[in-house]
């Protein structure tokens, strides 16, 4: 048998196959590819994908972010046939290609092509090197590690957003929307031609300053997309007709503040906001009118939400982001302000769902004290019977505070806080009486989100910044309450005879403004739209006549005349009255329906009513003791009041106007009036008709001081209810007079000291005070 001599030399031929494959993967691990090294450049866009800001990169890049499905479809096939007509084939580099080109720049002696296949240029932009033979090698292998590791969709998508334009431009994304003013998927045909080339040469091609150049480029596409038949002739023939000429590059200035808020809430390179661009451009265009109207160092702040959707359509955080003196930088939207007023009618819908109050229940606007916090209205009067529904038209206070009063303060703090809106209280302070009026701080974004439940059947929503960020909403009121107080700010109080109502509610506003008119707010609702203003100083300081109604409301009317009229010829969202919501006719001063000719029946009014619930008026705590407003008496044979014991004395019953609404009654229904005569034979133990006595000018535990240069003081003291005509004053236990048929004092004070102030009725009743001069 031949035995078979095995060659030694074939022992080489493993281990060089071995090699091969080998050395790749050990390159590979040795040098990867760069991508992670770089820095992205973000942007944040409007719904639309319009631009509103950019943030670039360390270096300074701006970028706009891309997908091949995001570019219109002519802009890839020039790129591909001018640049790579085999990029979807070949493996990264083109080995004809190279050689084609080498014989074309060796015969003409000089460079006439490049031979780089796409891959390859992407290799370039992500790894520069030197136009060496070494780099050449380098980006030889880049390109190959590329299609090694990313797919041609990926690769072209880097090609999409790192190609050249100019300056700090790079992207074709930065680029049709810096020279173009469009999205890349717009582009036209010679647009996309155009794009296609500059990246070659992005200086000597600028189409602002060298449009001939620019010109002269683009034709070179046209005539290679002709050659290979990818246009048609016609189509070249009449895309070279179109002259070049473009403006000086813009880069996106829109909604600085939002872009700014927004970029801390996102990681992703392009964030996509649900901002209105159209509607931007025209806030943006309001505060710049409105700018050389405000005082020194004011700014202001405008959100607009579509209610409907929640989604944040327009945002104006300041006047002017560039103007330092109005601290432009301050974001005035989430700023935590004093909300003034517009708290208001969250208390009115609470105190409808708990049953304390109907639209027209008699509500108490007279002078009282709560310690040493007596709050007033803005006007300085009051105005004493006064309905729910007038009282929140007319943002009156005292009536609000008699109802947070009922509700609780921290009962109301913690409804609100359930639905997102955060009041902010000084450090170990709780929820008291004052933050219905101001006492509180809050941020506009939160206080629109709440005021949604207005328009959202009575669920607060959550505003929705982000295009793909979901919706979340939480009950605050029941779907009846928010409709009768949207439609009490809307002025549309009261049903009509008939009970029938619109579904669409006109613009319902509140206006707010805080303690020295350092805040004046505006909220509106319009059909689809909430509206939230704000103007003021960023550094709190006041300024003097600027409220609500006259500094904010003009603003608001401005917006939602913008906003009605996008609404124009389309249908406006509806808000059909709830079926918990009725009609019902009732009587003041008991709150409550009375028959006809009942002469407890002071005053009819119709109300809008809550599950058909219609509570007796509220009084205030220890206002009527037990029996209320219904007041009990006895009467004789001769119609006389008199004692239960008299002979032949049989009870009666009448309803009262609350006793702290007298001074404001017409004579004929005050209690003197309503009530028989006394039978001075057998008189009753309680008259019934008497009214609290009420010192103003002074309160207690009060430190008062005259005027500087002034060695007396002169304390001028008023004082209000009570029984009869004459008053007897007395300061520390002396008499002041021996009588007075006036309600008012000047007192003379010549000394410091503790001084105590006591005034007394024709019945008897007293009112003190206490107080200190210095």
């Amino acid at each position: 048998m031949k035995r078979v001599h095995f060659n030694k030399r074939w022992l080489g031929l493993p281990l060089f196959f071995l090699t091969l494959f080998a050395l790749p993967l050990a390159l590979d691990r040795l040098f990867p590819l760069p991508l992670h090294q770089v820095q992205p450049a973000r942007v944040v866009v409007a719904e639309d994908g319009t631009p509103l800001w950019r943030f670039a990169d360390r270096q300074g890049i701006w970028r706009y972010p891309v997908t091949p499905e995001d570019v219109a479809p002519a802009y890839v096939e020039a790129l591909l046939t001018y640049e790579d007509r085999w990029f979807w084939h070949h493996p990264g580099i083109n080995p004809f290609a190279l050689i084609r080109a080498a014989w074309q720049d060796l015969s003409s002696g000089e460079i006439i092509s490049g031979g780089s296949t796409l891959t390859m240029q992407v290799a370039r932009l992500v790894d520069p090197q030197p136009r060496t033979l070494r780099g050449k090698i380098i980006q030889a292998w880049r390109a190959v590690q590329l299609e090694w590791h990313l797919s041609k969709q990926e690769i072209l998508t880097l090609y999409l957003n790192r190609a050249p334009f100019g300056g700090t431009l790079e992207g074709v994304g930065a680029a049709s929307w810096s020279w173009l003013g469009k999205p890349p998927s717009q582009l036209t045909k010679g647009e996309a031609a155009l794009l296609t080339v500059l990246p070659q040469a992005p200086s000597r091609l600028r189409p602002d300053r060298w449009p001939q150049r620019a010109e002269k480029a683009r034709n070179k596409v046209l005539d290679r997309l002709a050659e290979y038949h990818v246009w048609t002739p016609k189509e070249v023939a009449e895309i070279r007709q179109e002259a070049v000429w473009l403006p000086p590059r813009q880069m996106p200035q829109m909604a600085p503040l939002l872009a700014r808020r927004l970029l801390s809430q996102t990681h992703e390179n392009k964030i996509v906001s649900t901002l209105d661009p159209a509607l931007q451009r025209e806030l943006e265009r309001v505060a710049e009118n409105l700018k050389a109207q405000l005082p020194p160092r004011s700014s202001l702040a405008m959100l607009v939400v579509d209610h409907t959707s929640m989604k944040v359509r327009g945002y104006v955080g300041s006047v002017d982001f560039n103007d330092d003196s109005r601290f432009g930088h301050v974001d005035m939207i989430s700023s935590v302000r004093s909300p003034g007023s517009v708290l208001k009618p969250f208390i009115y819908g609470m105190a409808l769902d708990d049953g304390l109050i109907h639209a027209e229940s008699l509500l108490q606007d007279v002078p009282r004290r709560f310690g040493n916090y007596r709050p007033g209205n803005f006007d300085s009067g009051f105005h004493g019977p006064v309905s729910a529904s007038d009282a929140l038209e007319r943002s009156l206070n005292l009536p609000a505070v008699q109802l947070l009063e009922a509700l609780g303060p921290k009962n109301v703090t913690a409804r609100l806080r359930n639905v997102g809106l955060n009041l902010s209280f000084p450090p170990a302070a709780e929820p008291n009486l004052s933050l219905i009026l101001g006492g509180t701080g809050t941020r506009m974004d939160e206080l629109l989100a709440a005021y949604s439940a207005f328009a959202r059947h009575g669920n607060a929503a959550n505003l929705r910044w982000l295009a793909d960020q979901p919706l979340h909403e939480r009950p605050l009121l029941s779907p009846g309450a928010a409709w009768i107080v949207r439609r009490i700010l809307a002025g549309e109080a009261q049903p009509a005879g008939n009970g029938t109502v619109t579904d669409v509610v006109p613009l319902a506003w509140k206006t707010g403004t805080s303690y020295g008119y350092r805040d004046a707010w505006a909220i509106g609702i319009n059909p689809r739209y909430l509206i939230g203003i704000w103007v003021g100083r960023p550094d709190a300081t006041p300024v003097a006549g600027q409220y609500g109604v006259a500094t904010a409301i003009p603003i608001l009317n401005q917006v939602n005349s913008v906003l009605m009229s996008r609404l124009s010829g389309n249908r406006a969202p509806g808000d059909p009255r709830p079926a918990s919501v009725s009609s019902a006719s009732i009587c003041w001063p008991g709150g409550q329906p009375l028959p006809a000719g009942d002469t407890n029946c002071r005053q009819r009014r119709q109300s809008w009513v809550l599950d058909n619930t219609l509570p007796p008026t509220l009084l205030a705590p220890g206002q009527e003791g037990f029996s209320g407003l219904r007041l009990r008496y006895w009467q004789n044979a001769k119609g006389l009041r008199v004692a239960a014991d008299c002979p032949q004395a049989t009870p009666h019953e009448q309803i009262m106007w609350p006793l702290p609404l007298e001074p404001w009654l017409a004579k004929a229904e005050r209690r003197s009036q309503r009530l028989p005569p006394i039978d001075l034979q057998c008189p009753p133990l309680q008259q019934g008709n008497v009214l609290p006595l009420i010192l103003t000018g002074v309160i207690e535990g009060q430190s008062v001081q005259p005027l500087p240069g002034k060695t007396s003081l002169v304390l001028p003291v008023t004082v209000q209810g009570g029984q009869g005509n004459q008053r007897w004053w007395f300061l520390n236990g002396e008499p002041l007079a021996e009588e007075s048929p006036t309600n008012t004092q000047s007192l003379a004070l010549n000394s410091t000291g503790e001084y105590q102030l006591v005034v007394m009725d024709e019945t008897g009743q007293l009112a003190s005070v206490n107080f200190t001069v210095q």
